[in-house]
């Protein structure tokens, strides 16, 4: 298994933002698909180890970019997908964790991806009709035939966990979390993964951008999702006491609040952060060195 003794990297590049487009499933905004693929080489080139994606990502928008951007012999980075959504006719999103629509999956992923071997695939969401043990069952044979390198979990309660365990290994489990969402401190997620020596992949990491620099809700496009999002509505006092907890915190260090932000998230050894990027700039926050919090700023934090 690629994941054997930790990531490449602490942080890894997301790919759910540079899939914005208007027949996708989520829109951030416009997005020019030769910047996405730059910002995609220019993580790359600066050392980023892992890319995070997903089929659901712009209904494959988001990994032909990765295959774009990694297709010119540059040194490949583990490429990390998902399974188990899938558009709906009208163009919504449902869940199908079955084996069959896991085996489809994987097998659109490694033709959109252009591989003959997916780093790591992890399931996207729970699928109450289907058996975890079942999807489990597909992916840990998909991994014995050599197509999928480990297999992860995506949005599973910890019982969920606990009985795709008891079928085949868990690579790596995938939550949101961040400093305007640690609910995974309280649901048993983060505890269990440092019980059994799971990585654990935060995605939300700068709670969509709103823990960013320069981050101006008012500068987004109207239709932005993030309008939508608890951070700009009922969190809003929250965000912005965090923002301001950061942005205090950066001053001293002389660094970017992103900085701040992935810093706070890897206080615990093994959590690994996304991070979306749109931009070659953007992708340079990714390799930033991270200031070392002490218990007064990590104090500060607790908003």
């Amino acid at each position: 298994m690629p994941l054997t003794g930790g990531l490449p990297t602490r942080i890894g590049l997301g790919t759910a933002p540079i899939s914005s487009h208007h027949t996708a499933p989520h829109w951030w905004g416009p997005q020019d698909r030769d910047v996405a693929v730059a910002a995609v080489r220019a993580a790359v080139d600066a050392g980023v180890g892992w890319i995070d994606t997903a089929p659901m990502y712009g209904w494959g928008r988001a990994e032909e970019i990765v295959a774009e951007a990694l297709s010119d012999g540059v040194e490949r980075p583990l490429v990390f997908t998902k399974c188990g959504t899938l558009r709906a006719d009208d163009g919504t999103f449902y869940t199908d964790n079955s084996p069959d629509a896991v085996r489809r999956d994987v097998e659109g992923s490694l033709r959109r991806l252009g591989v003959e071997r997916l780093d790591l695939v992890q399931v996207h969401d729970e699928d109450p009709s289907v058996p975890v043990e079942e999807t489990w069952g597909a992916l840990d044979a998909l991994v014995r035939e050599g197509l999928v390198g480990a297999a992860g979990l995506s949005n599973h309660r910890v019982e969920l966990l606990d009985r795709a365990l008891a079928v085949g290994p868990v690579a790596t489990v995938q939550n949101q979390y961040s400093l305007v969402d640690r609910s995974v401190e309280t649901d048993g997620t983060l505890d269990w993964c440092e019980r059994h020596g799971v990585a654990f992949l935060s995605w939300g990491s700068l709670g969509a951008g709103f823990l960013a620099d320069g981050f101006e809700l008012s500068e987004l496009d109207p239709d932005d999702l993030r309008h939508r999002l608890r951070w700009a509505g009922a969190d809003a006092a929250l965000t912005a006491r965090t923002r301001e907890a950061i942005a205090s915190i950066a001053s001293v260090h002389g660094c970017t609040m992103v900085a701040v932000a992935l810093a706070w998230l890897t206080t615990r050894t093994f959590v690994y952060p996304i991070v979306g990027a749109r931009t070659p700039a953007e992708s340079m926050a990714l390799v930033e060195p991270l200031p070392v919090l002490d218990a007064d700023e990590l104090a500060l934090l607790e908003v």
